[in-house]
């Protein structure tokens, strides 16, 4: 007769150990859930949120939001008053677990008390310049906050338009002073984001939307490899 196999028993140093474990089981176990560039995977940091209907959108397709970060520059008051179309994508973030943050500055987010210690596989700023006047948009120490707070392989992804006036932007000169490199540009349709409405932001009429053509998400990355790409 043949030996019997020895059953292996895993044994555990304490029931903190015993949680991890479960834990990394169970999270195997999840389909990953995609919308276009994202997934239910990654680590998520949504920046300068309108109305957060993209970060509602996503988190509708992943079923969950519990992989995402979404903050406003504006008090929650001031939200409020802004983007009054806000409370139901507030509630529905709120429900799926997503850590909303308010009053988080884009120019020194990695110094945020919750923000400094963290790491994004993606950071997402939609349409930052919103075309008011020429010299009304972003600058490069934006990009080189987000460039701290990403992973090794991570992304930074910006909507943009890339027509007259929003292209003097030179979004990918600024990349790359910011040590960013532009790995993709594909095109950005706001059919493929259920629910998402853009909005203007700032001070002028900022709940109201603008048209959105000529539009691409450009990623940008971390690796030098790309620093060729145009």
């Amino acid at each position: 007769m043949g030996k019997k196999k020895e059953k292996k028993i895993q044994h555990y140093s304490s029931s903190e150990d015993m949680s991890i474990s479960l834990c990394r089981c169970t999270m195997g176990k999840k389909k990953e859930k995609k919308i276009q560039h994202y997934s239910s995977s990654q680590k998520i940091l949504l920046v300068g949120e309108g109305d957060f209907s993209f970060s509602a959108c996503l988190a509708r397709a992943f079923r969950s939001a519990a992989n995402m970060v979404a903050t406003s520059l504006h008090s929650k008051d001031t939200l409020l008053t802004k983007h009054r179309s806000c409370v139901p994508h507030l509630e529905d973030l709120k429900r799926r677990g997503c850590l909303v943050l308010h009053e988080v500055d884009a120019y020194d987010m990695n110094q945020h008390p919750t923000l400094m210690s963290m790491k994004f596989d993606v950071i997402i700023f939609n349409f930052p310049h919103a075309g008011h006047f020429s010299w009304l948009c972003e600058r490069d120490e934006e990009l080189i906050d987000a460039r701290k707070m990403l992973n090794r392989d991570g992304e930074v992804n910006v909507a943009h338009r890339d027509d007259y006036p929003y292209y003097e932007w030179k979004i990918v000169e600024l990349s790359k002073r910011a040590g960013l490199y532009l790995k993709e540009k594909v095109e950005f349709y706001k059919v493929d984001y259920p629910g998402y409405h853009n909005k203007r932001g700032g001070d002028i009429e900022c709940n109201k939307t603008f048209p959105l053509k000529s539009c691409f998400t450009f990623k940008f990355s971390l690796q030098k490899k790309y620093r060729s790409n145009a």
